[in-house]
């Protein structure tokens, strides 16, 4: 296996007890992280100058539905009722396997390209086996580390999850499987418990959405079962109230706000300030390419500023003027893009942090500035020099390495062209 030492950057580790930002070098052996510090041994390895460079960990995207990547923008304008009635009341079933892959494939190089090396793919257009296979195997040809989240079509009625469909699928060096379920908003008492038994005996992550409405009865049917965990990822939280928002975090539960989406559809506002009071906090998503650009740093940004005008409101109504301190920092919304997403994927012994026995995941960022948190924070995919993903280059000099990307752009221009015409009905 290749050594790999990059030398030279400021480095944003997200460890805890270590600076926010230090100048340090990272020894990279195979697809690990074994050192950080300064004036590390360079023998056997490839040295890489990364000079006046930022480097931090990967991004986690916790929760995106790639399939949907071929109508990027169609549903700019739509509401939470719009999507629901045209996503999945009218295009979804027309979907065919090809397009299944061509649009995991799209958005997952999307996310890469933007500094993304872990994705939480939330996939819920399965109407066939091949279907599922086709979206695995866009996610496994793009090379970044993915979190197959197994759903089901919206289409189809309240009932289990179809465990043998789930039993059957692989894992692999970069894959996890997971399990998106309807969960206990939108399922009756007996499915949610059946669907979160099922995830625990398998040991995966079991995530829902939770938004647009009161919290339906099988959460308490869920937890009188005792299977609420830290496995348990509730995607959005809106509608929650705040003693269910409590016994989740109480649980270990992990939340996944896609703030952006949320705020603009009608999901309802981000359940940022009140996880951070609960002594949580949020990991992020950026939900759909067909409404929302798929941006990580983007959707921190957006959920940092919404969380401080409120905060900011709260203290003017309590003493008449906004707050003169910051109620949070960039470098928290940071480690909701990383630390957080990690562990909202079960992920979190292995990435979301550069650390050694840590995998070799990891951005390097090409926007020099005296504040390296807050370079990071506002990085573009324009400032994303490089992505490494396992030990392996993924993007080097701000260019996607081993794809074809004309041949994915004609793809999925074709599947745009097939889908579109069936967006309303």
């Amino acid at each position: 296996m290749n050594r790999v030492l990059l030398r030279g950057a400021r480095v944003i580790t997200m460890a805890p007890h270590r600076p926010d930002a230090e100048r340090a070098d990272i020894l990279v052996d195979g697809d690990t992280i074994t050192a950080v510090g300064e004036g590390l041994d360079a023998t056997g390895a490839e040295v890489v100058d990364v000079t006046g460079r930022i480097v931090m960990p990967g991004l986690v995207n916790a929760h995106l539905h790639t399939w949907q990547s071929a109508l990027r923008g169609m549903g700019t304008d739509w509401t939470l009722a719009d999507y629901l009635g045209r996503m999945h009341g009218a295009v979804a079933r027309h979907y065919r396997p090809e397009d299944m892959r061509i649009g995991t494939l799209a958005g997952a190089l999307d996310q890469l390209d933007r500094g993304t090396t872990t994705l939480g793919d939330w996939c819920h257009n399965t109407p066939t086996p091949e279907h599922t296979d086709a979206a695995i195997e866009g996610l496994v040809a793009s090379g970044i580390r993915g979190v197959f989240l197994h759903g089901t079509p919206y289409s189809v009625p309240d009932a289990t999850h179809p465990v043998g469909e789930l039993d059957r699928l692989p894992d692999g060096p970069l894959l996890t499987l997971g399990m998106a379920v309807r969960g206990p908003q939108l399922s009756t008492p007996d499915t949610a418990v059946a669907d979160f038994r099922a995830a625990a005996e398998r040991g995966l992550v079991v995530s829902m959405h939770q938004s647009g409405g009161e919290p339906g009865p099988g959460w308490a049917a869920v937890r009188d079962a005792g299977l609420l965990s830290p496995r348990t990822n509730v995607v959005h939280g809106a509608g929650l109230t705040e003693d269910w928002l409590k016994t989740l975090v109480d649980a270990g539960a992990t939340f996944t706000s896609t703030p952006e989406n949320e705020l603009g559809q009608g999901h309802g506002f981000p359940v940022t300030g009140h996880l951070l009071r609960l002594g949580s906090a949020p990991s992020l998503g950026t939900d759909t390419d067909a409404v929302t650009p798929a941006d990580v740093l983007s959707a921190a940004r957006i959920a940092l500023a919404h969380q401080r005008g409120h905060d900011h409101d709260d203290h003017r109504r309590a003493n008449g003027s906004f707050s003169l301190t910051t109620t949070i920092t960039a470098k928290q919304a940071l480690a909701w893009a990383t630390v957080e997403g990690a562990r909202a994927l079960g992920l979190a012994d292995r990435v979301g942090r550069l650390e050694p026995d840590m995998q070799a995941d990891l951005v390097v960022i090409d926007a020099p500035a005296p504040n390296p948190v807050a370079a990071a924070l506002h990085a573009t995919a324009g400032d994303i020099e490089a992505v490494m993903i396992a030990g392996r280059w993924r993007k080097r000099g701000h260019a996607l390495l081993d794809v074809g990307l004309g041949a994915v752009r004609a793809q999925l221009r074709e599947s745009a062209d097939h889908l579109i015409p069936h967006l309303t009905g």
